[in-house]
């Protein structure tokens, strides 16, 4: 599994702008692919997700109506990122990482219920 390459946290009374919370968009580029995984304060794996364009794809959740996230926005409290530029790779690891840490939100690709 590869390490993340960049990690933010949810701000408590953010100063800045922010998208529930989050300030620090700007850490996660706009152009790699990779993986996301976001969590909550107990530190439990929530969802995990893959894209070409990480920084849009992981905005969307906090923004589309239809993403599985939806109702557990609030609950985000940590977004890990890892570049993976590989799109089988990244398949690859979306898969394993679901399955072997049980993403609770996650519900495509789950093989352990």
């Amino acid at each position: 599994m590869p390490k993340p390459d960049v990690t933010i946290y949810k701000q408590q009374d953010p100063q800045l702008s922010h998208i529930y919370g989050f300030t620090d968009f700007h850490l996660i580029t706009r152009e790699d692919g990779g993986i996301f995984m976001f969590y909550n304060d107990q530190d439990e794996l929530l969802f995990v997700g893959k894209a070409r364009k990480l920084r849009p794809r992981i905005k969307k959740h906090f923004e589309d109506s239809v993403s599985v996230m939806k109702d557990h926005r609030e609950e985000v409290a940590k977004i890990e990122v890892c570049l993976v530029s590989s799109p089988v790779h990244r398949e690859i690891y979306e898969t394993y990482i679901i399955n072997e840490l049980k993403a609770k939100y996650n519900v495509d690709k789950v093989m352990y219920k």
